[in-house]
């Protein structure tokens, strides 16, 4: 059972993504009212929610804590190998399978699906928690003045709130109020993000893509190429097999718009492809209209909370990753965990600020070596052909010649013990760890300072009495 709030509050949340739904979920879960403001319908979210979503250990089991992990299961599959392919050539590289009882260290597994499936406020996946979702619904301004923090939506209705939390995402309009400018658009871009899918049917049709179907273990396909790459996995929930492609623009100005929505022609996704083995062109050639996003390397954001303590900026508002990154969806759920975890703790609305600056404090550190690794990640997947780049993929042969992981994962290995940090995090705790050492020693100096308020008002009337 969660631990429930004394003082319940209400939350305003922008934002029916990944993170704001994760928000919603969590902070219901500890008793507070949360109303989630989303700009599209749900047939514009189907619309942009293209392609498959992966997650991590570390996100699988905060949803499993959270009452999920059946309803989880139904609509993914559970991955257990990485196949590593040369993305010019399609050469094989190497192999690596994830061991049961090295993840079941972590808590969690590696999930794949739909991202329509999580993507939607009404979906069957979290319906039962009911978060109140007013959609679509598009802001047009927030901000805190006397009578609290408030939203104005484009119908010109105001709505108040004790907390505003940005889980907007891209050019979030909470976090273009808290720091001053849009963040995302400003930072310069050098790759661009294709998302999309190939129905199975099509793919089991043809003799050279069916085995990509019909693995011994369900298995991540990995492609290493000169600038670009590709990743591709069969996901739950539908029977459709999940691309990702990275690529250094051919032409600039050429479909590098982001694009989620549609409009996007699957030519223009072809032309950027470059030299790509026969079997990956004929997947794209299959495949539905893709989603692009440009890929943006931004540095870390200085200021999550406003200056009154009173808005908040999470998920990808916050800390945005690399387009296409493993724990893109993954952050904004640790962040939700952290986030609720910290209002479990609510006694009175003094406590509000601090618990919003607790936040960034918790996260700031984990979110930025995450995003380090997310970075060095893309790199070694696109790394530009030379020297150490055939290092690298030489190193990878002779690691399969002697029968071992293509990556060098044992569970003796550092690689391993990194790994295990990184799935292993453990949102609770992390906050059980700063109540005990800072959120206790707070309410009781606080205490004592009300109890010695007191005292001293008591001994003042005392005095007065005598006085008289």
């Amino acid at each position: 059972m969660s631990r429930k709030a004394e003082l319940t509050i209400k939350f305003l949340v922008i934002g029916g993504g990944i993170a704001g739904l994760a928000c919603a979920i969590a902070l219901r879960r500890v008793g507070h009212r949360v109303v989630v403001l989303e700009q599209y319908s749900d047939i514009d979210i189907s619309k942009m929610s293209h392609g498959g979503i992966r997650l991590p250990p570390n996100v699988s089991k905060v949803l499993f804590h959270w009452g999920l992990e059946r309803a989880l299961r139904q609509v993914s599959i559970t991955s257990s190998a990485i196949e590593v392919k040369i993305y010019e050539t399609g050469e094989f590289i190497g192999k690596h399978y994830w061991k049961e009882e090295a993840l079941r260290e972590t808590g969690g597994d590696f999930l794949f699906l739909h991202a329509c499936i999580i993507s939607s406020p009404r979906i069957t996946l979290i319906s039962s928690f009911h978060p109140a979702c007013q959609s679509p619904a598009s802001t047009t301004a927030v901000s805190v003045s006397g009578d609290g923090p408030r939203v104005t939506l484009t119908t010109g209705e105001t709505l108040l709130a004790d907390v505003i939390v940005g889980a907007d995402g891209h050019s979030s309009i909470v976090q273009q109020a808290i720091v001053g400018k849009d963040v995302i658009d400003a930072a310069p871009y050098q790759s661009l993000f294709y998302n999309t899918t190939v129905p199975g049917a099509l793919m089991r049709a043809d003799p050279q893509l069916a085995p990509f179907f019909k693995q011994p273990v369900e298995t991540t396909f990995v492609w290493l190429g000169n600038n670009r790459s590709a990743v591709a996995f069969r996901m739950g929930g539908k029977d459709e097999f999940a691309l990702h492609l990275w690529v250094r623009p051919m032409q600039k100005g050429l479909s590098d718009d982001d694009c989620w929505g549609g409009g996007l022609e699957l030519k223009d996704m072809r032309r950027q492809l470059g030299e790509c083995e026969p079997k990956l062109l004929k997947i794209t050639k299959l495949a539905a209209t893709p989603a692009c996003v440009q890929v943006k390397m931004v540095p870390p954001i200085e200021d999550w909370v406003d200056e009154h303590g009173r808005m908040v900026i999470i998920g990808e508002a916050a800390h945005p990753l690399p387009a296409g990154s493993l724990q893109g969806g993954a952050m904004a759920v640790e962040d939700a965990a952290v986030f609720a975890k910290l209002f479990s703790h609510l006694r009175n609305r003094d406590q509000i600020s601090t618990f919003l600056h607790a936040f960034q404090d918790l996260r700031e550190d984990r979110c930025a070596s995450v995003m380090h690794t997310e970075q060095c990640n893309l790199y070694f997947q696109m790394m530009p052909a030379g020297p150490r780049q055939e290092q690298c993929n030489q190193e990878m042969r002779a690691r399969t010649a002697q029968g071992e992981s293509v990556f060098g994962i044992s569970e003796a290995s550092e690689q391993w013990e990194q790994l295990k940090d990184l799935w292993g995090y453990d949102a609770d705790n992390e906050v059980d760890d700063w109540w005990v050492k800072w959120g206790l020693l707070r309410e009781r100096a606080k205490q004592r300072s009300i109890a010695m308020e007191t005292e001293m008002n008591t001994a003042r009337l005392r005095s007065l009495y005598m006085r008289a």
